[in-house]
């Protein structure tokens, strides 16, 4: 069972079913869905009810205190409301928190698939050739231990560009050759986008789906699935092998919802894989009480130390930014970096002045675009920025972890405002060097004043250089 996140809510999920009958119907294997998005006919699901392949859950759970969401956890009353529904005739409690998703309505069950499916049991599942550090090496072992084992749980604590997601082929190798089902969630949509290619690249053979919002795969029936976080709001008991990549990332870390789900949608007995760079206080303490094994991997693949960022103070900066402009050194600097063969990418703590800021370099003449979580085209700018089509690219914390470019350096404008918190500057702050052909690309936090967040940044990423050196 997922501990990390234990105390937030106390969950028990004794209402699913432990003891299903084997079938062959994937689509449905661990999946907890709503009627209308069950992919067979009225006839078909009940057959399956009457064979208990399916198994219909209520929706909420009804408390003296109140109500919770079997889909989501919520419990909060002011995100349940009432509405009238056609299958009862009359006014029933649904659940906001996750309405995204599908109205979840108390009057309609939801239908459980089970998860005892024989998947595939693949012989030599990972064709990828390349050699993993001796510290890289350490860590996939105790992983692929882990995994044989089949369960437990284990803390990869690893710098930004140490190789996490190389690190994790021997064990997702392990698990497949046993005919396991692995799941990798991620809280950002953009890792997903950026994993896929890579998994599909190093094991070809395998069935690999990926799932998020608008994800072309919708079917979720692979025996290897890359999914975010909140799709595992569709699953429970599904996964024998559970993999959080960024377990401190936001919106995952600090979202009940996202943690219940986790640890529904793994089986009783799993093994379940941690992976983060910055993890957060609630970590830190159950490694440090011995609570959370874990391997601490402080030293890139490459061998050569993480960039430590500059301070650059910029008094007028605030005010240049309200008239959409950057002020005058910044952009010197700007211009300076072009001459160099390493692009840029510049960070801002906005979608507004994001947008703003590349539209005034346009005007510049610079080649830049502008990407965030609203932009509907960043996949395919993000994948132009890497072809180098462009040299500067203008993003929100959206990229501040799960890409890599080979050769940037980093500004971050206005590295004080309060979106720029310790974990997210040294991300950042990992998107530079990260290639051995270029393992030294400049970091600049730029600021009207230095806060606590850049100074505990920057003595993280001085801290994590010093353990390196050690090893």
């Amino acid at each position: 069972m997922i501990k990390i996140f234990k105390n937030y809510l106390h969950n028990d999920f004794s209402w699913v079913p432990q003891q299903n009958p084997p079938h062959n119907h994937p689509a449905i294997a661990g999946k907890l869905l709503l009627p209308q998005e069950i992919p067979f006919s009225n006839q078909q699901i009940e057959q399956l009810l009457q064979q208990s392949i399916l198994t219909k859950i209520e929706s909420m759970e009804s408390f003296a205190w109140g109500h919770r969401c079997r889909r989501c956890g919520n419990t909060k009353t002011y995100l349940f409301a009432k509405m009238p529904h056609a299958s009862c005739q009359k006014e029933c409690l649904y659940c906001r928190a996750c309405i995204q998703m599908g109205r979840v309505m108390a009057c309609e069950p939801f239908l459980y698939g089970s998860s005892s499916v024989q998947w595939p049991a693949y012989e030599s599942p990972c064709s990828w050739s390349g050699e993993l550090t001796v510290h890289q090496q350490k860590a996939a072992d105790e992983l692929t231990g882990l995994v044989k084992t089949g369960h437990g749980e284990k803390l990869i604590w690893a710098v930004c560009g140490a190789g996490k997601t190389e690190i994790l082929f021997p064990a997702i190798t392990a698990a497949l050759h046993k005919g396991k089902r692995v799941c990798l969630a991620t809280p950002r949509t953009d890792v997903v986008r950026e994993l896929l290619p890579r998994f599909q690249k190093s094991f070809p053979d395998v069935n690999i789906q990926a799932l998020y919002g608008d994800s072309p795969e919708k079917d979720g029936n692979a025996s290897f699935i890359i999914a975010t976080t909140h799709q595992l709001l569709r699953f429970a008991r599904a996964f024998d092998v559970m993999i959080i990549d960024e377990v401190d990332a936001f919106p995952f870390h600090n979202d009940p919802s996202l943690h219940y789900a986790s640890e529904r949608a793994a089986k009783p007995v799993s093994a379940i894989i941690y992976l983060t760079a910055t993890p957060r206080k609630k970590q830190k303490k159950r490694v440090r009480s011995k609570d959370l094994p874990a391997v601490f991997i402080p030293k890139r693949f490459h061998g050569h130390p993480l960039p430590v960022p500059k301070l650059k103070l910029a008094p007028t900066l605030h005010r240049c930014l309200k008239n959409n402009q950057l002020p005058p050194k910044l952009l010197h600097h700007i211009s300076t970096q072009q001459s160099t063969p390493r692009q840029l990418l510049l960070f801002l703590p906005s979608i507004k002045r994001a947008e703003e800021i590349a539209a005034s370099l346009k005007k510049l003449n610079y080649e830049v675009q502008a990407v965030h979580a609203e932009d509907s085209q960043r996949a395919e700018k993000i994948t132009a920025f890497r072809n180098k089509e462009y040299r500067v690219l203008v993003t929100t914390t959206i990229l501040e972890r799960g890409v890599t470019f080979p050769s940037v350096d980093v500004f971050v404008i206005d590295a004080g405002h309060v979106v720029f918190d310790e974990a997210a500057l040294v991300q950042i702050a990992g998107r530079a060097g990260r290639s051995p052909d270029d393992p030294t690309g400049e970091v600049v936090f730029y600021h009207i004043g230095k806060t606590d967040e850049m100074l505990d940044a920057i003595s993280s990423i001085q801290y994590m250089n010093r353990l390196g050196r050690k090893l």
